[in-house]
């Protein structure tokens, strides 16, 4: 398989995102949710010419993107996706908001299940909702699981929707067809939504395929709705460009009540990237799978040889790594420590949730072996 490098850090040190303009120049940057690889070829000659022929108006509605979805659902995660049944919007945050909108009323409790994305907790707020955590079970040893019967109890007592992870950020879970199937099981049963976030599906390993929850059954299709871009596997994320797909008349209702503007909130170049993403990026792709599978390997080897005391799970999909680093005695926010002593930036642990992110951090290992390497031996000088 040929591997997709990650660009030199001088020339990263160029780019003007979040990841590369948030820290001083002798910061290593792993905490922002951007990989280090060059944009796929056919997503950037399609914006070359875009810009050749001033292409820069409003984009055209969601169906040219919502096709090419449903070529590459159906090519690489046997998904078979109707494009009339999909909404577009500006990002996987945006398209969640909306459908909690309509499927909650304010005050309802939202499920989310941390340690989990940050971002969820201010999405069920702006929806107007109340979060209702109920943690993963499991952890680093043993591996992690949905609690199904907190999540049960938690819709009995009057939640109306939960926002599901899948594959999970920032543990890199990808949840089993059995696990789905249950859960839209309690979802039907106390008649709940689920959205499901799917934006790191196509970064699975091959090893631990991730399965779309609409395609579980008939209970995940009458009560789920996923929420997706091209943002993450194709590293895009910046061009505004998301996908709300439903699978049955009750579910199509929740896109049909959508505001008009929101599907004009998608941008023309993010309709752009997504196409050519969606239809010609595949081999770019698995090589960035194929260097993302030995960056999550040299990591384990790099704390095995340096911070024996981190325990770390490799994640099964996703570019990020959730560690505990309890064991060095850093605090409840190690990422804290580790910015000012070791130079390395990470994202804090307890904002994933307070109750069990003491003590932890999440890292971006989509980057070059060296820089990786640098990190963890930044991180090891600094104990």
């Amino acid at each position: 398989m040929q591997r997709v490098a990650a660009d030199p850090i001088d020339l990263l040190r160029t780019r003007t995102s979040a990841k590369w303009r948030s820290f001083p120049a002798d910061v290593l940057p792993l905490p922002v949710a951007e990989m280090d690889f060059p944009l796929a070829e056919p997503i950037a000659e399609a914006l070359h010419a875009a810009i050749r022929r001033s292409d820069t108006g409003y984009h055209s509605g969601s169906l040219h993107v919502a096709q090419a979805f449903s070529g590459f659902a159906a090519r690489r995660l046997g998904w078979q996706v109707d494009p009339a049944r999909v909404t577009c919007t500006g990002d996987v945050a945006m398209g969640i908001v909306e459908v909690l909108r309509q499927v909650t009323a304010p005050g309802d409790g939202v499920v989310i299940t941390p340690p989990i994305y940050p971002p969820f907790f201010d999405i069920v707020t702006e929806a107007g909702g109340v979060v209702v955590e109920v943690p993963m079970l499991g952890g680093i040893d043993e591996g992690w699981e949905l609690d199904l019967a907190g999540i049960e109890a938690a819709f009995a007592g009057g939640a109306r929707a939960m926002v599901l992870c899948n594959p999970h950020n920032p543990i890199g879970w990808v949840p089993d067809e059995a696990a789905l199937q249950r859960l839209a099981e309690i979802a039907a049963a106390s008649g709940a939504t689920i959205v499901s976030d799917e934006v790191h599906g196509p970064l699975a390993q091959p090893e631990s395929p991730y399965t779309p929850f609409l395609t579980v059954s008939d209970a995940a299709r009458e009560h789920g709705v996923t929420v997706t871009s091209a943002s993450k596997s194709f590293n895009i994320p910046g061009l505004k460009s998301a996908l709300v797909v439903t699978a049955s008349e009750r579910s199509d209702r929740v896109r049909t009540g959508f505001p008009y503007e929101v599907e004009w909130r998608m941008g023309q170049f993010g309709a752009i990237a997504s196409i050519a993403a969606f239809q010609e990026g595949g081999p770019w792709l698995d090589g960035v799978l194929a260097s993302l599978d030995d960056n999550r390997r040299l990591l384990a080897d790099l704390l095995a040889d340096e911070l024996p005391g981190v325990r770390y799970r490799m994640p099964q999909a996703t570019y990020l790594a959730w560690l505990d680093l309890s064991a060095l005695r850093w605090g409840d926010d190690p990422a804290a420590y580790a910015l000012e002593h070791a130079k390395v930036a990470l994202a804090n642990g307890p904002m994933f949730g307070a109750s069990v992110g003491r003590g932890h951090a999440r890292l971006n290992f989509a980057c070059s072996p060296e820089v990786l390497s640098e990190a963890i031996t930044r991180l090891a000088d600094a104990r």
